[in-house]
């Protein structure tokens, strides 16, 4: 498993380099057979976010450069680490590319990661709507154009947003996500991003306001798998992977988990972990002494 395997991720300012730190601590303490695989750790500010220091800590530290036309978008940098990670995974002869963001923790092993021979990705649904559109509501400009940069008209497939119930055409959350590197979809992937962020007739007319332009990114890895990838090839995650713990306090409460150890991987973002604090989910031991230790 280890060889056929890797972690992903990206650092683009100093304070993402704690928040990376400890999340591949957290896969080398309760990764189980996952926790040796390989961390490529993207680094996109060499002078101002420097992550040397986190090479002797488990990860092989790859700069990268960022196009400027995607540096603009806040997820710019992660499309291009995407991509190139997949050339790297296809010559290390990696089956499985796991991404995971800075703000997100393993406390068990994330076994579903691994594709095996039976998927080509790993995914969960969104959070919440967001950008997302509606089964039953009519195709708007966004999600057109999207669809027919992909290669498509429109789409039957549809998911459930954990936290607002909301049936939606497929939109797929990527706090942490797998995918299978021959297929060539990251680079796919970081071209059609391109292209739309240069279409300023799209830009303008469906990018305007703050929402759709920062998840422009997740849109378009949303419909790229399902119009590339047979549904029956994409593996719809369980609610204990990518739990959304940044949104706890808005969930419904029969969604919400109530012993942090019973998950798999959890986002932090913007939440304290120090358990000192965490007055709202159960932190047993062994994981409650790590996070203590490494507290925000």
């Amino acid at each position: 498993m280890t060889n056929s395997i890797a972690f992903v991720t990206i650092v683009n300012e100093p304070d993402e380099i704690p928040l990376a730190r400890r999340m591949m601590d957290s896969i080398r303490a309760f990764g189980g057979p996952m926790s040796a695989c390989p961390i490529w750790l993207f680094e996109t500010d060499p002078d101002g976010a420097p992550c040397g220091g986190l090479a002797g800590e488990g990860a092989e530290v790859v700069p990268l450069a960022v196009p400027d036309a995607r540096r603009r978008y806040f997820f710019g940098g992660k499309v291009c680490a995407c991509a190139e990670a997949e050339e790297m995974a296809v010559s290390a002869g990696v089956r499985s590319l796991v991404w995971v963001d800075t703000n997100c923790l393993v406390v068990q092993p994330p076994l579903l990661y691994d594709l095996g021979d039976g998927c080509d990705a790993a995914v969960r649904p969104v959070h919440i709507q967001n950008v997302g559109l509606r089964a039953d509501a009519p195709l708007d400009g966004y999600w057109q154009r999207i669809y027919r940069a992909v290669g498509m008209e429109d789409i039957s497939a549809t998911v459930e947003s954990y936290v607002d119930g909301q049936t939606l055409r497929a939109y797929f959350n990527s706090h942490a996500f797998a995918i299978r590197p021959g297929k060539g979809l990251m680079r796919r992937w970081a071209e059609l991003f391109e292209a739309l962020v240069r279409d300023q007739e799209f830009q303008a007319a469906h990018c305007a306001d703050v929402r759709h332009c920062i998840f422009l990114f997740q849109a378009i890895l949303s419909a790229l798998l399902v119009n590339v990838l047979d549904w029956e090839r994409i593996r719809i995650l369980p609610p204990e992977y990518n739990y959304p713990y940044n949104l706890q306090d808005s969930m419904p409460p029969e969604r919400r988990a109530g012993v942090l150890n019973d998950l798999v991987t959890v986002v932090c973002e913007g939440r304290s972990m120090d358990p000192a604090a965490m007055d709202d989910i159960e932190v047993r031991e062994p994981l409650r002494s790590w996070l203590a230790a490494r507290k925000d």
